[in-house]
């Protein structure tokens, strides 16, 4: 990582206007790389392509003792409409009270950061196959307010805050009214290494109608093993608005370079309907430095939950070369 790092930085003048800041910094990261992957399951073509990021953070303290930061990302796999500008957010808070969080763009809600908790070595089991990544993670996207406590002995909450937006016309894909959500994690001091973690929200599907999504996650790290299992519901106004999902990770970290991963989910996007979403996989990752060598197989089944299409029986695979500065 490259720092240019500047006292009283003029720069900061927009993010920090609520108040004088007394110092401030700068720092520039960057995320280059190369994949090769299949194009959503193995009868498609296998393709490389390429990512990149660059991410400028500036972050200081006002007179008052409020810790301010603000980032914005340049990542290729933004739209050219957007000049390459990709996630960004503008926060602030202090040790004692905790930090408020506003995203402009790329936000995630409580249930959308807690999606899949699950141990891993580079990507979930529903991830890379097409029509495979259907999960019970509340609202995310853009114009987000997040909440992150402090910790109080081993114990931090979590909130979100996103306004409603019916100005699209598939409101379908939007709530109602606003969405909240919140969640709270325990890290016992009296059992090293274990976490465990719930959360909730609603969405307003309908003027008269809602959603009730929840997750729990409990995750037990011993000597090089992590072991993790979730489960998420959705329940809504009749039967096929209802989801589950129920998972489980492995991960062993052979050294402090080499990590490997297995993991298993069910998922089933609609209980009133037959079949379910079987997914499983194999992640494996190397470290060295700057530069990262990982990696996935994973196989889903039935996906969609449609038992009735042996088309829908899926496989894909991803290797990825990255380099950070």
């Amino acid at each position: 990582m490259n720092k240019l790092t500047k006292i009283g930085v003029s720069a900061l003048a927009g993010s920090l206007a609520m108040a004088s800041a007394s110092a401030g910094e700068v720092n520039v990261s960057a995320l280059t790389g190369l994949a090769l992957a299949s194009t959503g399951d193995e009868n498609g073509a296998t393709r490389p392509y390429q990512f990149d990021s660059v991410t400028f953070t500036t972050s200081g303290e006002t007179e008052g003792g409020i810790t301010v930061s603000a980032k914005m990302e340049l990542d290729n796999d933004n739209s050219a409409s957007n000049a390459g500008m990709d996630d960004r957010n503008v926060s602030f808070g202090t040790d004692s009270l905790g930090t408020i969080t506003f995203h402009g763009h790329g936000g995630s809600s409580v249930m959308g950061q807690w999606d899949d908790m699950t141990p891993n070595a580079y990507e979930e089991v529903w991830d890379t196959t097409t029509g495979a990544d259907v999960r019970i993670d509340g609202r995310s996207g853009d114009n987000i307010f997040t909440y992150d406590s402090p910790s109080f002995n081993g114990v931090m909450f979590k909130a979100a805050y996103q306004a409603a937006d019916n100005s699209s016309s598939t409101v379908a894909d939007l709530d109602v009214s606003a969405y909240t959500d919140f969640g709270i994690m325990i890290t016992p001091e009296m059992v090293e290494g274990l976490t465990i973690g719930y959360a909730e929200g609603e969405l307003d599907d309908t003027a008269t109608t809602s959603i009730d999504n929840e997750t729990f996650f409990i995750k037990y790290a011993i000597g090089g093993f992590t072991f993790g299992y979730q489960e998420s519901e959705a329940e809504g106004s009749t039967a096929a608005k209802n989801d589950e999902s129920e998972g489980f990770g492995v991960s062993y970290a052979v050294n402090e370079n080499f990590t490997i991963a297995y993991g298993e989910r069910d998922h089933d996007d609609d209980t009133s309907a037959a079949g379910e979403q079987n997914d499983k996989g194999f992640s494996a990752s190397y470290t060295m430095g700057g530069m990262t060598i990982a990696g996935h197989m994973n196989e889903n089944d039935n996906v969609n939950s449609n038992a009735s299409a042996a088309t829908m029986d899926k496989e894909s695979y991803e290797l990825a070369l990255t380099f950070a500065f």
